[in-house]
């Protein structure tokens, strides 16, 4: 058996490429959470997210952090749409990053909402030496994912991102240290 959360429908795709996957159970309607998975939209709860700008018909250049402080240009493309359902990409020759991926609704029994399950598939920079120096550093694609996930899910179903942002709001105070 291999050791990964990637959904199972992944597992017979080979690859060199990292592999990884995340399924969430968001209260909303499929169709609701299919709609708001535009990309544009990517900036307000994707925590790495710089920018997205349009360059061609389902084409899109992303800024995203990286590692060390530096930036990352991502430059995807949305190669299937199936309505409802799922949306598929893959990056183009220009990408600092090779990745392909995919985000999938599926309606959860009884109406309890959708299951969303985002897979993702990259070529780290530097192998798996890379991978891991950029997951200790919180930068690894699979950790953003899964955070980014769960802030999709409390966008939707609160209208709202929650922040690690200090209480006062006041950028001279740290949220680890106490205020009292």
């Amino acid at each position: 058996m291999i050791a990964t959360d990637a959904p199972h429908w992944t597992l017979d795709k080979p690859s060199d490429r990292a592999l990884f996957g995340k399924s969430l159970l968001i209260n909303r309607p499929r169709q609701e959470l299919f709609d708001a998975w535009q990309v544009e939209r990517f900036p307000a709860f994707m925590e790495n997210v710089i920018a997205i700008e349009p360059q061609a018909k389902d084409v899109s250049r992303w800024t995203v952090r990286a590692p060390a402080g530096r930036h990352v240009v991502l430059i995807n493309r949305i190669t299937r749409v199936v309505p409802g359902e799922a949306i598929y990409w893959q990056s183009e020759d220009a990408s600092d990053i090779a990745n392909s991926g995919e985000v999938r609704f599926r309606d959860a029994p009884n109406g309890r909402g959708t299951y969303v399950s985002l897979i993702l598939a990259y070529a780290p920079p530097a192998g798996a030496l890379g991978r891991w120096g950029a997951k200790l550093l919180q930068r690894e694609p699979e950790v953003q994912a899964r955070r980014d996930l769960h802030r999709f899910k409390q966008l939707m179903e609160t209208g709202e991102v929650t922040s690690n942002a200090s209480p006062s709001a006041r950028s001279s105070e740290r949220p680890t240290q106490p205020h009292i």
